[in-house]
């Protein structure tokens, strides 16, 4: 029987119009990035506004949203649903596509009881799986209250590295533990394995180092350097050309040599401190490293890889400082000062919650399994280490991340799991992973990352793959976002070198528009590390694991580690704190981190399904001029903001309400006595309305219904007055407010903001 029929002839007049309205809406539900929705339809209009999400576990989202369905020339019906569904997200839009919707709980403030059973039952067998799009600012902030899978970070480490300070310009020349040199094919020169800069030894036992404009020269590996004019002129030759638009600086920098984790902190002669308005924190502007001092405890603050530190002098000892304790006026750096970028480090700023709500929401594609390929290569047999306190061993001797559990391999590539009978393949797309035990494997563990990336989904086709900002060395600790766990994992030595990516010595910033970026300690134009020349080298620069370092990236002078480039353009010529930490923390013409999905490396786009494919038919609806005011509570009631205040929908018209906290204080007779029923608000079709003026909620939510029960129905008592948490509603405000505020300061070409960084 045709459902829409089916369900007039169960309703009668007018809500069984209205019902059929919902029918039809639902099934249109949502292309629009701005909210509310309108969909046109024979009967009269329907308006969904903003979602607002309840729990977000891997890619499975719960949630509720207010809707109104608006029947021709009769008064509007208002109502709440409750959802689950899967969410696919697109970097390069800047949104997320909810799909698969179901719905799994409705509630009808302004209808009846015996209309609502009906309703429900014909729900179940009606609404389609479809879905709506959000743009990922939206999403995002809209996670501020709910619940989500949080993993334990008490295993990051956050013991301070060295840290060196230099009062002229330097660059800090960093190897891996003690510089290995391998025989480059065809010369009579050796190259630095274990160090991202273009190290070479001669037959006598010279060392250069170039940046490709300059020279430099030793006599060991660790210095000291010095500018030499007279490099040996075959090596010169090997070399590409320099780059012409590369300025040698009047003073060539100072080359400092570290063996172990360490941090440069370059200041442009001696340091100068500059006071913020109030006067409680004073800041060094003539360097590129987060370096501040409280004018009432004389402590200096330290800023490295997203974790402060703090001493009462420059010899130290630092002593590491969680984030939220930091003292009180840290939250009061004004935003548009020339260290506002470092409130993201804050713990209780709206740059913190910014970023760790970005970071909670998923990477997502669907990857083809025809397309998707692996080859693994070890240094001779493979090689396997077992990991503490878990079942799972992971291969030492291969640049790829190989895990060993229960005598079946799994193995991570660019965020998509393989697996195989054998530890050398073949491989194929896993379309599911033993997630429980992989879980259990610690932050000391150089395979930590892998325990970001899951499997959704799947069907015969394609599998349904995503990752968070985890498995990018970005980790939520105590209200901000930190780089890299802060362990040193030893590299593999034997016929091939395989390092792991460090947290030290990248001079790491947080931009939200760009992720985790890595700087040198003072970027003056012209000193790119990662140099490699491009002929005369007989093979790769060894490759990092984890597929942080792209060998294919070392001819431009850059190391692509996804969301780090080292070397960027970002950090040159720079003569101030400000502009390092404007272009790392807040610069609104940063690069758009559409960048950042690894999945749209152009090595990986063939592996990736067609969008059209994997949408499952999302049909189109459009945002419409009214405000995007009306959310719903957790128990079902259907409110709106006017001015600063509530409005219940009861009964068909909007009253004031009584807050759950007039019960619980004793002041239930005096909020009886403020009810003003019918009170006047803004017009349900104002036109020229404020365009997505509202913000978004999630609370706790019931989990989805089993397939074979029915839609349950939120009968709330219909009183004169209904009772609500305002508390709980205020914060769902501010967090659409703020999810709109971020969607329209997003940089022009769409993308994420926060995330990762690394791999």
């Amino acid at each position: 029987m045709n459902h829409r029929l089916h369900l007039h002839r169960l309703l009668s007049t007018p809500v069984k119009t209205a019902f059929a309205l919902l029918l039809t809406a639902l099934s249109l539900f949502a292309q629009a990035i701005d909210w509310p929705q309108e969909i046109d339809i024979p009967e009269g209009k329907i308006v969904i506004y903003q979602p607002q999400p309840e729990t977000l576990t891997g890619n499975e989202i719960t949630g509720r949203a207010a809707m109104s369905l608006e029947p021709n020339n009769k008064s509007p019906i208002f109502g709440a649903f409750w959802f689950s569904a899967r969410v696919d997200t697109d970097t390069d839009a800047g949104t997320a596509l909810v799909r698969d919707l179901k719905v799994t709980r409705v509630s009808w403030p302004d209808s009846t009881e015996e209309n609502e059973e009906r309703f429900t039952r014909e729900v179940e067998n009606s609404i389609p799986k479809n879905g709506y799009t959000i743009s990922l600012e939206r999403l995002s902030a809209s996670l501020k209250d709910a619940e989500q899978e949080k993993k334990s970070l008490d295993g990051l480490k956050n013991d301070p590295p060295a840290i060196i300070f230099s009062q002229e310009l330097a660059v800090l020349l960093s190897y891996d533990g003690q510089p290995r040199f391998t025989e480059i094919k065809d010369t009579p020169y050796k190259r630095a394995l274990n160090t991202r800069f273009a190290v070479v030894q001669d037959q006598k036992n010279n060392f250069y180092l170039t940046s490709g404009n300059l020279w430099y020269s030793a006599k060991s590996a660790t210095g000291p350097w010095s500018l030499t004019q007279n490099p040996p002129a075959d090596l010169v030759k090997m070399a590409p050309k320099p780059d012409p638009d590369q300025v040698a600086p009047a003073k060539p920098p100072k080359i400092v040599v570290a063996t172990t984790p360490t941090e440069l902190i370059v200041t442009d002669g001696k340091p100068k401190w500059k006071s913020l308005p109030d006067g409680k924190l004073l800041y060094v502007e003539n360097t590129e490293t987060p370096w501040l001092r409280e004018t009432d405890s004389g402590k200096m603050y330290l800023l490295l890889a997203g974790r402060w530190f703090n001493s009462s002098s420059e010899k130290g000892p630092w002593v590491f400082v969680r984030p939220d304790k930091l003292p009180a006026a840290f939250k009061d750096i004004p935003p548009d000062s020339d260290v506002g970028g470092l409130r993201v480090s804050v713990a209780g700023t709206d740059e913190a919650e910014d970023a760790l709500l970005d970071a909670q929401v998923p990477v997502t594609t669907a990857v083809k399994r025809s397309e998707a390929k692996l080859t693994v290569t070890y240094d001779g047999s493979p090689k396997f280490e077992k990991i503490a306190g878990t079942k799972v061993s992971y291969a030492v001797n291969t640049a790829s991340q190989v895990l060993l559990i229960d005598n079946r391999y799994y193995a991570v590539d660019s965020g998509v799991w393989f697996t195989s009978a054998a530890a050398t393949g073949p491989w194929v797309v896993a379309d599911k992973i033993p997630k429980e035990e992989i879980s259990k494997i610690p932050p000391s563990s150089p395979v930590y990352n892998t325990t970001y990336v899951e499997v959704y989904d799947s069907t015969p086709e394609v599998v349904y793959v995503g990752y968070t900002s985890g498995y990018m060395g970005s980790y939520p600790y105590y209200g901000a976002p930190y780089y890299g766990t802060g362990w040193y994992y030893p590299p593999y030595w034997g016929g091939a070198y395989y390092p792991y990516p460090p947290t030290w010595g990248l001079h790491v910033g947080y931009n939200p528009y760009t992720g985790w970026n890595v700087g040198l300690s003072w970027s003056n134009g012209f000193f790119s590390v990662g140099f490699v020349w491009s002929e005369g080298w007989n093979g790769n620069y060894p490759c990092c694991r984890n597929g942080c370092w792209d060998g294919g990236d070392f001819n431009r002078n850059v190391i692509n580690t996804g969301d780090i480039n080292i070397g960027n353009s970002n950090f040159g010529n720079r003569d101030r704190v400000s502009h390092n930490l404007n272009d790392r923390a807040g610069n609104r013409n940063g690069v758009s981190n559409r960048a950042n999905n690894i999945y749209q490396r152009p090595q990986n786009r063939a592996r990736n399904a067609d969008r059209a494919t994997t949408n499952r038919n999302i049909q189109q609806a459009r945002s419409i001029q009214r405000e995007n005011n009306v959310f719903a509570d957790k128990s079902g009631n259907v409110a709106r903001r006017v001015g600063d205040d509530w409005q219940v929908r009861d009964q068909g018209n909007w009253s004031s309400s009584i807050s759950d906290r007039d019960f619980d204080t004793g002041k239930l007779d005096n909020a009886k006595n403020n009810i003003k029923n019918n009170a006047p608000a803004i017009s349900e079709r104002t036109p020229g309305a404020v365009k997505n003026k509202l913000p978004e909620t999630p609370r706790q939510l019931p989990t989805e219904r089993p397939s074979n029960q029915p839609i349950q129905t939120n009968r709330t008592q219909t009183t004169t007055t209904r009772s609500i948490d305002r508390q709980e509603l205020n914060r769902s405000y501010e967090s659409r407010q703020r999810g709109t505020t971020r969607q329209m300061s997003r940089p022009m070409g769409g993308g994420r903001m926060g995330g990762g960084g690394r791999r």
